[in-house]
């Protein structure tokens, strides 16, 4: 049997797009389409919701556009037929007719739109009071996505979880999933990737992520208002709450309350929690028991400080989503001397590529160097074991890994010797502490190190040439 014209047209135009967008993206937004009709020029496609008429029209307009006029011609335009719900009225589905690119509906017939005056008359303290807005703002960062979160054995475990809870949300052991960390090792960049993940896979839930102080803030404002029965009820509606550095409810009794009121409600229906803080639930103080009891039903997953490869992954995953390239030398460099803050690092990148781009530099060593002093004060004051090992194991042309290597080699054992003495005399570790690093030698092999390393350079000419070189690289 043939297939109608408005059919065939259809599946031409799904053939350019899903060859224009991930797979993924094509499953979600463009497969669950029905097409109706094709009159004078125009195609008529059915989609489920206002929300994936309004996600079509903010994301993939320009495609949907030049692919029907493509298959139809230079008139050719597109109509949307959006499903209503329409319970109370009567027992079918009302449609609405959108007209692309045109947010002025017009309805297929007169049927008032039913609203669920319950839920639609809670104010939403996102919005300016008296303004009307139906759509929750969710909050999220586009850029803090799973695409650019690197994965490495710092964060398996929370990442793993996250994605897990984003295909489905509620219904998971993890929740509520209670992340923590240190600053700066990517709690936050994680709760936001999972907020986006479940928009992605569940456009119909509502997604909010909200930080603790604006929480706060919100629930003082209610008290003075006399409403806080509607603060409870609009975040009882929320499908999947997320809340940033929970830390700050500590103290907070009034609020701790609520949100306690707030948390059970959610959990019972089978909403989704996700909360970040920079301690364990078992070390946070000025919290009400019964919360804290709540916070450990789920899973509590920290975000340990990434190794070096982890580190050199981030920045190279930064430089890759901003279009910079950069020396490798440099990047080592960054990721060896800032180790226990990844937005430090990323910033530290910024400036650099800043500095080299203002004053039409070459971005070098010493270039990092530079800005790391002036703009990352709080680390990287000395340089790390680490990455003096790397220095002259790259002098010598030596794989880094082999002054941990059980071996009598003697370029290698100098080697080691070299990277203990200016161990010593570059960081503020201790003899226990370089032998450790070092091939897990004791402190008296590290003491014997730098006295064969001292008694070279005065007697071997040569080798005090090394030495000098080594030490130019390292000094800052």
């Amino acid at each position: 049997m043939k297939k109608k014209k408005h059919v065939e047209v259809w599946e031409n135009c799904l053939k350019v797009i899903k060859d224009n967008i991930p797979l993924q993206s094509f499953k979600t937004w463009f497969e669950p389409i029905v097409p109706l009709k094709l009159d004078n020029n125009v195609l008529t496609i059915q989609v489920p919701s206002q929300f994936f008429y309004e996600w079509l029209e903010e994301h993939y307009i320009n495609l949907l556009k030049k692919t029907i006029k493509k298959e139809i011609g230079p008139a050719g335009r597109l109509e949307y037929s959006i499903i209503m719900d329409n319970r109370g009225l009567t027992d079918q589905p009302v449609s609405v007719k959108y007209p692309t690119s045109n947010k002025n509906a017009v309805h297929n017939r007169p049927t008032p739109m039913p609203v669920n005056m319950s839920s639609r008359d809670v104010p939403n303290p996102f919005i300016i009071p008296g303004l009307k807005k139906l759509k929750i703002e969710s909050q999220l960062n586009d850029a803090y996505s799973f695409d650019n979160f690197v994965e490495g054995d710092c964060n398996r475990l929370a990442r793993s979880a996250g994605w897990a809870i984003a295909e489905n949300p509620g219904k998971t052991a993890f929740n509520p999933l209670f992340l923590y960390s240190n600053v700066g090792l990517g709690k936050t960049h994680l709760a936001h990737a999972i907020g986006l993940q479940v928009k992605e896979n569940h456009p119909e839930k509502t997604v909010l992520y909200v930080q603790t102080d604006q929480f706060i803030q919100q629930y003082t404002d209610s008290v003075r208002n006399n409403n806080q029965n509607d603060f409870v009820h609009f975040y009882q509606m929320i499908d999947v709450l997320i809340l940033d550095d929970i830390e700050f409810l500590a103290g907070k009794e009034k609020t701790q309350d609520t949100f306690f009121h707030i948390f059970n409600h959610l959990h019972q229906n089978g909403k989704q929690i996700v909360m970040t803080c920079d301690k364990p639930p078992v070390e946070m103080k000025g919290m009400e028991p019964r919360l804290l009891s709540r916070f450990k039903w789920g899973l509590a997953a920290d975000l340990q400080v990434p190794d070096l490869e982890t580190r050199i992954n981030i920045l190279k995953r930064k430089m890759y989503v901003n279009g910079i390239e950069m020396p490798d030398d440099v990047i080592e460099y960054l990721a060896y001397s800032i180790t226990t803050n990844i937005r430090e690092m990323e910033g530290a990148l910024i400036s650099i590529m800043a500095h080299s781009s203002l004053n039409k530099k070459e971005i070098t060593i010493d270039l990092a160097k530079q800005m790391i002093d002036k703009f990352v004060k709080s680390t990287a004051k000395e340089v790390s074991i680490d990455y003096i090992q790397k220095v002259v194991c790259d002098y010598f042309d030596l794989p880094v890994g082999v002054i941990n290597a059980k071996t009598r080699k003697r370029e290698i054992v100098q080697a080691r010797q070299l990277a203990m003495y200016f161990s010593k005399k570059h960081t503020k570790s201790s003899l226990a502490t370089i032998g450790l690093h070092c091939g897990n030698k004791d402190h008296a092999t590290v003491l014997h190190a730098i006295r064969t390393i001292n008694n070279l350079i005065e007697t071997d000419k040569q080798f005090k040439g090394y030495v000098d070189d080594l030490d130019k690289k390292l000094k800052r």
